[in-house]
């Protein structure tokens, strides 16, 4: 993306997919795009409006405390760039608060129509390295930016990504609670130091974790979606982790994780045929103490950098 060849008047069209993050022992370092996502259509108007559907949508429409709108006009600010107010048009399918990546969708929304409307000469690098940085770390802005499985590094201030294409059988079970969570209470939690054996351990899984998505090594997953850093730690806020990570190695389930922070739990089957088992395993394992949203989705290996769409682009 290079902002020289851009007609900053022109619309843009945007498609952010949600990510998993972590997927157990990945802690801020793995994460898998899935195919739920921010849709937004853009274009300059006289007055900042947006017009919003999907799922919480009446908050996804605020013209304040939001998100992408704040962080829009921080950057043309920061920039030296005159804000250029826009008329949006969004329909979310993102779970806003459960761990399914929706502030890195939403800060690459605001960073890709800065640069847009903007008319910065950003590349597509320079992005993501943005979009880390305002994360913190970079697994969710790298999934949700490439698409597919990342495993993904920071070093000297840069994110270093490998990519991987998702096995196109596996589905994905997204178990949402009824409560959201907030991350920074989620990282509030995490002890300061580790046992060597809990390091190992994850170090262990994690090796796995990778090669099991590249080489559709589903028998790989029980192991490789075990944790011992973030997870214990969180299940007092995350019911749900208990009663669903033993689950995996069962009816079809490959493995089970938080999803980022939580409270959302990550259930991966081998193929479509097993979902409504698996399902039916997932809701009699809640019993009637939890109420839960049961989300079925495929991983996709494409992210918001290859479904923007604008004259020019």
């Amino acid at each position: 993306m290079n902002g020289a060849s851009l007609a900053p008047s022109a619309p843009l069209r945007l498609r952010l997919p949600a990510t998993s993050a972590n997927l157990g022992s990945g802690f801020d370092a793995a994460a898998v795009a899935l195919d739920l996502y921010l849709q937004i259509e853009a274009e300059p108007a006289g007055a900042f409006s947006i017009a919003a559907s999907g799922r919480d949508s009446d908050r996804c429409s605020r013209l304040d405390d939001n998100l992408i709108l704040e962080l829009y006009q921080h950057i043309l600010r920061q920039n030296g760039k005159p804000v250029v107010p826009l008329a949006i048009r969004m329909h979310n399918q993102i779970p806003l608060g459960m761990g399914c990546g929706s502030s890195a969708a939403g800060r690459l929304a605001a960073l890709v129509l800065a640069v847009h409307f903007g008319a910065l000469d950003w590349t597509h690098e320079r992005i993501l390295e943005e979009a880390c940085a305002l994360e913190g770390h970079p697994d969710n802005a790298a999934a949700c930016w490439l698409g597919g499985f990342v495993a993904t590094a920071s070093h000297a201030g840069k994110p270093h990504v490998a990519q991987v294409t998702p096995p196109p059988e596996w589905r994905a079970i997204v178990v949402l609670p009824a409560e959201p969570l907030a991350t920074s209470k989620a990282r509030a939690v995490l002890p300061a130091s580790y046992a060597r054996a809990d390091a190992v351990a994850n170090i262990q899984s994690a090796s796995l974790l990778g090669l099991a998505f590249a080489q559709a090594r589903g028998d790989l997953l029980r192991i490789a979606m075990q944790d011992r850093i973030h997870q214990p730690y969180r299940a007092p806020f995350c019911p749900l982790i208990p009663l669903l990570v033993p689950l995996a190695g069962e009816h079809g389930i490959l493995g089970a994780a938080l999803s980022g922070a939580g409270p959302a739990v990550l259930v991966v089957t081998a193929a479509e045929s097993c979902v409504q088992e698996a399902s039916a395993v997932i809701r009699k394992a809640l019993g009637g103490a939890l109420q839960a949203e049961l989300v079925v989705c495929r991983f996709v290996a494409s992210g918001a950098k290859d479904q923007m769409q604008s004259p020019g682009l």
